[in-house]
């Protein structure tokens, strides 16, 4: 028999307007990833930084609740943390270390990482697993070009001395293949992150495809610096990335308000 959720009370009217924004924003999210199949049973993070309107100066984060799958995630069962990991909302949900430790080091270390995004889908996985990484092969591949860090492989992230290694490895790049590991994006806004972990994603299975039945066609630096300049949903000037996220909230939506209370 399953055991029932802790019961959360809604937070909507309780916290600042837009903390409740950021929240009902991160919930969906969750959901999308759900209905995506970039799940790990309850395992991965999406954080997102709450605005200085909320927490002044202080650097605080919301994150999925440890215990929970994506798709049991609402927007009032969010926890909020500092960047200590201290819970700052009375949750009754444990936050995973594993979580903590990688993401608030990027939103710590990067100013323009407002959201971070880690996934372990097969794709993602195997890429990273790969003898080269990932390749400039394919349409999507050639849209992140000069945007892909890489990071090695030290075991289950939950050493803190860990962090300054990985922001070495990442530097500005808003794209980081973890080796061994899976694949991790930050963006400024939830929805410009998401539009880059689309993109490596994507890159990925493809790649994953490719592989599978031989060798591919390169592509050259030059058309993928071209890519990726006219790439629409890293471009501010076409919503970068949110009219693409907003379409999938929508499915969500019509299906289960739920992570919206």
């Amino acid at each position: 028999m399953a055991l029932p959720l802790p019961i959360v009370p809604s937070l909507q009217g309780r916290v600042h307007p837009d903390e409740w924004v950021a929240r009902v924003e991160l919930a969906a999210c969750y959901r999308v990833f759900a209905m995506l199949g970039w799940t790990e049973m309850i395992y991965n993070h999406i954080t997102l930084r709450l605005p200085a309107s909320v927490c002044g100066a202080e650097k605080q984060f919301l994150i999925n609740p440890f215990g929970l799958h994506y798709s049991e995630v609402t927007a009032s069962n969010l926890v909020k943390i500092n960047l200590q990991g201290q819970v700052l909302d009375g949750s009754p949900y444990p936050v995973n270390p594993a979580g903590f430790t990688v993401h608030a080091a990027i939103h710590d270390g990067v100013p323009e990482a407002h959201c971070v995004m880690h996934t372990h889908t097969t794709a993602g996985v195997a890429v990273a697993c790969l003898q080269g990484g990932l390749q400039q092969t394919n349409f999507y591949s050639a849209q992140l070009h000069d945007m892909v860090a890489y990071h090695d492989f030290e075991g289950i992230t939950i050493h803190a001395d860990e962090a300054p290694r990985l922001l070495r490895s990442m530097g500005q790049k808003p794209a980081l293949i973890l080796r061994n590991h899976g694949l991790l994006a930050w963006g400024h806004n939830l929805p410009h992150t998401f539009a880059i972990l689309w993109t490596l994603q994507r890159a990925c299975e493809i790649q994953l495809a490719t592989f599978s039945m031989g060798a591919a066609i390169p592509v050259t630096e030059a058309v993928a610096a071209k890519c990726t300049r006219d790439a629409l949903q890293f471009n501010p000037n076409h919503g970068a990335g949110r009219d693409v996220f907003d379409a999938l909230v929508r499915q969500v939506h019509r299906v289960d308000e739920s992570y919206s209370v």
